[in-house]
């Protein structure tokens, strides 16, 4: 394997594995500042115990999300150093905003609300959640912004003097469609990944028939949740499907195995036989369907491989064009069913919840509980859908993923840093999931003791022991 070949897997796995802490970060601290907020308008001792048992998760879960963010930026100058010199005037300047404005704004906060519990005033250590809450979605929006331009170069010209891509108009990168979609696809799906995550928790706690008062409502916010997120994901996932195949026909083509082109174009849920265009044994079809996620009309007109290949190289030169269509085929699939599946549990268990009532069936809570990890993986499969099916290119339609490699890098280099990260990465899961798991099987803090008349919500001076 080439240096770039080994590089690839490496940003890969580091990037899949960075983005499995993110959606439940934003999604689990939005959903534990409603609990606060519900806690702080209500006085419900309950809420106040949601709030600590899901919060707790939720920092363990914003700390591994850190420790992994890190490596990413790292890698630029690493192992892509050709790509980050050209794109470092466009890049500099929305992931400058996001670690000096969104990530300061999120920790700063965080870090008030972690360590202000009963130091201070409810109303005001409520904000602080929220504060953060509302950085982590600044953060993602950024980045999503400078991937986005990857997708689609807008805001820049290349200056063929220097080789590179030069920031003309940072408005345009910041309103780039491409990142307008891309923010509300991938914002549904955190509130989604977060609601399931709550879901199968509060399932497994009640299938052991603990905390019934704090699981209970937990489990029913949560399932509106996914509800909600689910829809909210299919909406916006079929608004970025236009865009895609308005920007990236090939990407489109590839999600089908379209070879060639037609009107209209029907949907296959499942295929065997080969994805080079060959042939085909059996196939399940909905007619019209791509034809409607591509263009809006069930018989519109939807490009085949080949003929995006040819255009493509008259364009562009000679060169493979195609990407890994069996990777593109089967990721674009996974992701949308793993999607449905949260939408049916969610539907399930809201029916099985109604009128106060607490699921009877026991098969639902193994069923809820397995479901924590559909969006986990519908969100990995989406962004190998989303990178891979843009190969060749890194920046499409200017820079070549092959030209974005670092020229000085050996491929023995790559290799070892990338066994030592994939090792030390899965010492940090076995931590992560530990961790998690006790914290979920401790329960909720118990229930607070009875207040007199003379206590006060504001805070209480220390006392001083002599």
């Amino acid at each position: 394997m080439s240096a770039l070949d080994i590089a690839r897997w490496q940003f890969g796995i580091t990037t899949v594995y960075h983005f499995i802490f993110v959606p439940l970060t934003i999604g689990l601290s939005f959903l534990v500042a409603g609990m606060q907020t519900a806690w702080v308008r209500t006085g419900d001792d309950k809420y106040r115990r949601m709030t600590k048992f899901w919060g707790k998760l939720f920092l363990i879960n914003f700390a591994m999300g850190v420790a992994t963010g890190i490596v990413q930026e790292f890698q630029f100058g690493m192992n892509w150093s050709d790509y980050s010199t050209f794109v470092g005037d466009i890049f500099g300047a929305p992931l400058a905003i996001e670690g000096l404005l969104a990530f300061f704004l999120e920790s700063t906060f965080l870090g008030l609300w972690i360590f202000g519990w009963d130091k201070l005033p409810k109303k005001l250590h409520l904000a602080t959640i929220w504060i953060a809450s509302i950085g982590t979605v600044l953060s993602a929006y950024f980045i999503l912004a400078a991937n986005s331009w990857m997708q689609h170069p807008v805001g820049s010209v290349v200056n063929p003097a220097t080789g590179r891509a030069e920031l003309k108009d940072f408005g345009a990168v910041l309103t780039n469609s491409t990142a307008v979609g891309a923010f509300a696809h991938t914002i549904t799906a955190c509130f989604l990944t977060a609601g399931m995550f709550v879901v199968g928790i509060s399932a497994w706690q009640l299938r052991k028939g603990n905390n019934a008062d704090v699981y209970r409502p937990s489990m029913k916010l949560a399932l509106v949740t996914v509800l909600i997120a689910s829809l909210g994901v299919i909406v916006t996932g079929d608004l970025q499907a236009r865009l895609m195949t308005e920007q990236q026909p090939m990407k489109m083509a590839a999600a089908e195995a379209l070879y060639d082109t037609v009107a209209p174009a029907s949907f296959s849920l499942f295929t065997i036989g080969s994805l080079d265009g060959s042939q085909e044994k059996f196939s399940i079809r909905v007619p019209g369907v791509l034809s409607f996620m591509a263009t809006g009309k069930f018989d519109g007109r939807v490009e085949g491989i080949n003929d995006l290949q040819a255009a493509e190289q008259r364009q562009y030169g000679p060169g493979e064009y195609r990407p890994d269509i069996p990777v593109a085929y089967w990721t674009f699939r996974l992701m949308i069913g793993f999607g449905f599946l949260c939408l049916l549990i969610s539907l399930v268990g809201l029916w099985l919840l109604r009128r106060g009532r607490t699921p009877r069936a026991r098969w639902f809570f193994p069923v809820a509980t397995a479901g924590i990890a559909l969006p986990f993986l519908a969100n990995s499969v989406g962004w190998i859908f989303t990178e891979m099916g843009r190969q060749p290119w890194s920046v499409f339609g200017v820079l070549k993923t092959a030209d974005s490699v670092s020229p000085t890098v050996s491929a023995g280099t790559v290799l070892t840093s990338l066994i030592v990260f994939t090792a030390l990465y899965g010492v940090l899961a076995v931590v992560d999931g530990v961790l998690m798991v006790r914290y979920a099987k401790a329960g909720p803090p118990p229930p607070e003791a009875p207040r007199d008349e003379t206590d006060s919500d504001e805070p209480r001076p220390a006392a001083f022991a002599y």
